[in-house]
C-alpha cells in the first residue's frame, strides 16, 4: 500500500522508487501483486506517465487514509499534532500566493523544523491524487460540488473600485456609476476583453458596462498599471488594502462594492487530515484572520 501510494502520488515508478530508496523492478513487483491480488487493475502506464484507473483512485483514497491513521497511531497523536513533520505538497493561485502565502512558508519551517515544503505557484485546476499534492489554496466565490475533496473557507474579501491620485487629478473622481463609462478602465480577464463590472450598491446590483484601454491577465500587473495612473480598476482588497492605506490608491465610488470572493483550502476527502496539513491550513487561518483585507472585506 506504501509503495502504491507513492506510485500514484509522484506519478511513476521511477520517482517512487528514489523517495522510497528501492528499484524500479521492486516497486513494480509490489504493484503488480497488489493488483493480482485485488484482481483489479489500479495503474494505466503510458510512455510519459503513469496515472490511476477508477478503481485505483478509489483504493488510493483509502490506502491513504489507512496509512496516515497507522503513521499517527505509530507517533501518538499528540506528538504528530505539536510536531508535524514530512513532505508537504501545496498549490497556491500565483499572485494571491506570492503575496500572502510565500511569506508564512519561513514562518511554517522554523515552527516545524521536521517539516519539509514543496509548494508550487499555479492558476491552474489540480488534481491532488493524481499529482500527489496535499493541499490546494483557491479564490473563488464558490466552489463545485465534489465527493473526493473537503472545501474549508479560510478568509473572505471584497472588490474595490480604485485609482491612482494622479489619474484623479487628472480626470476627476466620478460622482455615478454613469461616470465610470467616460473614465479609462483597466481590467483583469484571462481568455478575453472584460466588457462589465458587476457591482453593488444601496439600491441593489448595478451593471457598468465598460471599454477598457488594457486587459490584463494578471491582477498584480492591472494594480500596477492603476498604480502608474493608467485608469480606474475593479480589484480584490488582497491585492490593494496595503496602498489604500497609504494613500498610493483612493477608493473610487465607496458606496459601490464588486463581488464577495473566499479564499479556500481543498484536501482530499480521507478521515483525518494528515498533521502537516493541519499545520499548513491553521497558519493561513490565523494569519489571514488579522489581515487588513480580510477585515475590510
Amino acid at each position: 500500500m506504501i509503495v502504491f501510494r507513492r506510485v500514484v502520488e509522484r506519478g511513476g515508478f521511477a520517482a517512487a522508487a528514489r523517495d522510497l530508496a528501492m528499484s524500479n523492478g521492486a516497486v513494480s513487483k509490489h504493484v503488480a501483486a497488489l493488483e493480482e491480488r485485488l484482481g483489479a487493475r489500479l495503474l494505466l502506464r503510458t510512455t510519459r506517465r503513469v496515472s490511476a484507473t477508477e478503481a485505483g483512485r478509489r483504493y488510493f483514497e483509502r490506502c491513504a487514509s489507512i496509512l496516515d491513521a497507522i503513521d499517527e497511531a505509530e507517533e501518538g497523536i499528540g506528538r504528530a499534532a505539536a510536531d508535524p513533520s514530512g513532505l508537504l505538497r501545496a498549490n497556491v493561485p500565483a499572485s494571491f500566493g506570492l503575496l500572502h502565502v510565500a511569506p508564512l512558508l519561513p514562518e511554517l519551517s522554523a515552527q516545524h523544523p521536521r517539516l519539509r515544503l514543496e509548494v508550487t505557484f499555479e492558476d491552474r485546476f489540480v488534481d491532488l491524487v493524481e499529482e500527489g499534492v496535499d493541499v490546494v489554496i483557491r479564490v473563488a466565490a464558490a466552489l463545485p460540488d465534489s465527493t473526493s475533496l473537503v472545501a474549508n473557507p479560510l478568509a473572505g474579501a471584497g472588490h474595490v473600485l480604485c485609482a491612482a491620485p494622479t489619474y484623479l487629478d487628472r480626470r476627476g473622481m466620478p460622482a455615478s456609476p454613469e461616470d465610470l463609462r467616460e473614465h479609462e478602465a483597466v481590467a483583469y480577464g484571462l481568455h478575453g476583453r472584460s466588457t462589465a463590472w458587476s457591482l453593488e450598491g444601496p439600491r441593489g446590483a448595478v451593471k457598468v458596462a465598460i471599454e477598457p484601454r488594457l486587459v490584463l491577465g494578471s491582477s498584480l500587473a492591472v494594480r500596477d498599471a492603476v498604480l502608474r495612473g493608467a485608469g480606474i480598476a475593479l480589484l480584490p482588497t488582497f491585492y490593494v488594502a496595503e496602498e489604500l492605506a497609504n494613500g498610493t490608491l483612493r477608493t473610487v465610488l465607496p458606496a459601490l462594492t464588486g463581488p464577495r470572493v473566499t479564499v479556500w483550502s481543498l484536501t482530499a476527502r480521507t478521515r483525518r487530515s494528515p498533521a502537516k496539513v493541519r499545520a499548513f491550513i491553521d497558519l493561513l487561518r490565523r494569519r489571514f484572520a488579522g489581515a487588513a483585507w480580510a477585515r475590510g472585506a
